[in-house]
């Protein structure tokens, strides 16, 4: 179409399948995929133009482009990309362009900003106030101000007043900082023989510049790492820029050292904790590809990639991939989707990997490559069993008598320990021992989570917060309320009492977020904490080297499901949380308390058979016609009135088309029945794999419209089954 085409067919972030018609102005020559202002009713919104049309199929008098913001387009590629992915989730294409477009402040343009340095002159009065900001502007940095009012503890005030007096000087700063270009020999890694072989047969699909998905199998400790970055190094030769996906934000930091100091430049990082204007600047820098290193979570595929020529999927078994608000998307298959348009290669990379990309190996659709030893130690953790039904334990007492010998001699030879529950709070359950009453969410059908250490109670599932009472809420008899069960704070409790000489640290997202987990995981690192306690979070590809010992306190706990991939999810925790130990000079163990010893999962684990028992499990979803052999989608029907959601949820169940090799179940009260206040009621979808399920779901719900506070989400290839 050419450049002065009449109209303009525009996608808006909204909840719309379909671009908006609008005039374009003469003289203003407009391409697909260029960022535009348009009006929509009295707002002018940012959209993309998705089409462009000689003249109009309506009637209707069409309103004008109102400009062309100065940034590079969306890709061919992003576009197709974002149709794909609505065509796949049954999502509003403008949904999925909303997430594209997180940094609005990257279309205000740069802006020059002002900063203060210090001056030779002295302020007229001097206050502790003032004195800490002159203390950090003698560092000779120019900042602005509320990064100096932040470093200094004080208000922009300060500053201001510090400027009046003379003693504070304003300067320009450049409107935003260029990214470095990567020095793709900065710190190269000595490899062994087998990362060597690895790293080649990355290389070499890099190389092809064609679309391949390459698993990158290695056992924990093997250094995968190090070997895509070789592939990474091979991208960026090729003038690409390379994305690297990590499942929690909680691993970007580590990876942030190790990315700089491979190619001697700081990657652009992309997350919910980045602040307002790096992230502006980290989305102009994706656009004009000045920014060839990304190391983000996984909205970070939604960036509007100017030539991305790789996609690194670290721990990508983790479900932290998939999201369940909003777009419910995976990002491991988004981002093989994305190579596949894009026709560039993405490595997928883990320890233990999902049965989805395992049996896409068998099935010949990825390569595959294997790193079997560990890097400069051969032998992994020793796993060893306590069988939780002959141990005798003390009322109250979480840790076996095997493991606090194990931990006590770790601990006496300068070692450090980990014992892992994954509970986070002190305990999940409070009771009335008076009347039996628990304490419950108003707003969810959840217990509330104690946290001591906050003198809280929490829900874990929409974040209500209320104290700890001192009478029981419904008999209020004082002094009765107990806790039922251990989080990681009462097994730090147990742990100080039955380990007095012992530095501890607890580990948990409810506890360390931000600086303070960033923290938090150096000085575990460095051995400033000999005894651990720690959530998920601690299973997620840190480094401990000084770690010999794993102690899991309840390796039941996950095997407690209806989760289809129950046994799968148990098995990757285990083992990666196994695998933190025995990293650095000295071998590894690991101690797992169950109650089900004879489990075919805890046999697996004792005796290192991952591959067996994983084609048990192969064998188990392809006789149920689960994924990866069959099609799973979830609809959720909520509403704030109990009747009419499970009215309106019958009434669907009433209107199911007929459709061979597709069964649905339900519908049925959520296992979390309540949550935010909200009455939650679902259906499952079970469909062979040849079956277009979308197809099937757009048939059933055409003309479905939710009224009032009724509302229907579709979520296609479901991960979570509450």
């Amino acid at each position: 179409m050419s450049a002065d085409s009449a109209i303009a067919d525009v996608l808006l972030p909204l909840a719309l399948d379909g671009a908006y018609s609008y005039r374009i102005p003469a003289g203003m020559g407009l391409g697909l995929g260029d960022f535009v202002a348009v009006p929509l009713g009295p707002r002018q919104m940012i959209g993309v133009v998705w089409a462009l049309k000689d003249q109009a199929m309506t009637n209707k008098a069409l309103r004008d482009v109102i400009g062309r913001f100065d940034v590079p387009p969306l890709s061919d590629t992003h576009r197709k990309f974002i149709d794909w992915l609505s065509a796949y989730y049954l999502e509003p294409a403008g949904n999925v362009l909303r997430m594209v477009l997180r940094a609005p402040g990257a279309f205000a343009g740069p802006r020059e900003q002002v900063a203060y340095r210090i001056t030779d002159s002295a302020p007229k009065r001097m206050t502790p106030q003032r004195a800490r900001v002159l203390e950090v502007a003698r560092e000779g940095f120019a900042m602005r101000a509320v990064d100096l009012a932040e470093a200094a503890g004080v208000g922009t005030s300060v500053i201001k007043a510090l400027v009046k007096d003379g003693a504070l000087q304003a300067v320009a700063l450049p409107a935003l900082r260029r990214f470095a270009e990567p020095v793709l020999n900065a710190g190269g890694y000595i490899l062994s023989a087998d990362q060597q072989a690895a790293a080649a047969a990355l290389r070499a699909a890099v190389v092809a510049r064609g679309h391949k998905v390459m698993l990158l199998d290695g056992v924990t400790g093997s250094g995968k790492t190090e070997v895509y970055f070789e592939a990474m190094a091979a991208a960026l030769a090729g003038g690409a820029q390379v994305l690297l996906l990590l499942p929690e934000i909680a691993l970007t930091q580590p990876f942030l050292a190790r990315v700089e100091n491979r190619f001697g430049c700081e990657a652009a990082q992309w997350h919910s904790d980045v602040r307002t204007r790096e992230r502006d600047r980290v989305w102009r820098g994706v656009a004009d590809g000045t920014a060839r290193i990304v190391v983000g979570a996984r909205s970070a595929l939604f960036l509007p990639w100017k030539k991305l020529g790789l996609i690194v999927v670290d721990e990508e078994h983790e479900s932290a991939y998939k999201q369940d608000e909003g777009v419910p998307y995976h990002a491991r298959d988004m981002a093989v989707l994305y190579g596949a348009i894009g026709k560039f290669p993405v490595v997928l990379s883990s320890a233990t990997p999902s049965l989805e990309s395992l049996v896409n190996v068998d099935r010949g659709r990825y390569g595959v490559v294997k790193l079997k030893d560990r890097h400069g130690r051969p032998e992994l953790p020793e796993i060893s069993l306590i069988d939780m039904r002959s141990v005798k334990m003390e009322p109250g007492q979480w840790i076996s008598e095997p493991l606090f010998a194990a931990v006590q001699a770790t601990l006496a030879s300068d070692d450090q320990a980990l014992l892992f529950l994954n509970r986070r709070g002190y305990a999940p359950l409070t009771l009335c021992r008076a009347c039996g009453h628990r304490l419950e969410c108003p707003n969810c059908a959840a217990s509330l989570v104690e946290h001591r250490f906050r003198k809280q109670l929490m829900c874990h599932h929409c974040g209500h917060l209320e104290p700890m009472p001192q009478a029981c809420p419904k008999c209020q008899t004082e002094g009765k309320m107990v806790p039922v069960g251990p989080g990681v704070e009462r097994l730090a409790e147990e742990a100080a009492a039955r380990f007095p000489g012992a530095r501890i640290g607890v580990l948990s997202s409810d506890l360390s977020r931000g600086t303070l987990l960033k923290d938090a995981l150096a000085d575990v690192e460095n051995g400033h904490y000999n005894l651990v306690i720690g959530t998920q979070l601690v299973a997620k590809g840190h480094h401990f080297p000084h770690l010999t010992l794993v102690g899991v306190v309840d390796a039941d706990l996950a095997l407690e499901s209806s989760d289809p991939r129950g046994g799968e999810r148990t098995w990757a925790l285990m083992a990666q949380v196994a695998g933190r130990s025995g990293r650095g000079e000295k071998p590894g163990r690991a101690l797992v308390q169950t109650y089900l010893p004879e489990h075919p999962l805890m046999q697996a684990l004792r005796k290192g058979e991952r591959d067996a028992y994983l084609d048990q499990e192969k064998l188990i979803r392809e006789s149920a016609g689960l994924p990866p052999y069959g099609r799973l989608a979830a609809i959720i029907i909520s509403g704030e009135d109990a009747p009419s959601t499970e009215r309106f949820a019958r009434g669907l169940s009433n209107i199911v088309p007929m459709a061979e090799g597709v069964t649905v179940l339900g519908p049925a009260q959520a296992p979390i029945a309540l949550v935010r206040g909200r009455h939650r009621w679902r259906f499952l979808v079970k469909a062979k794999r040849e079956v277009n399920i979308q197809g099937f779901l757009k048939q059933w719900l055409e003309g479905v419209k939710p009224k009032g506070s009724l509302a229907l989400q579709v979520d296609v290839d479901p991960y979570n089954f509450l």
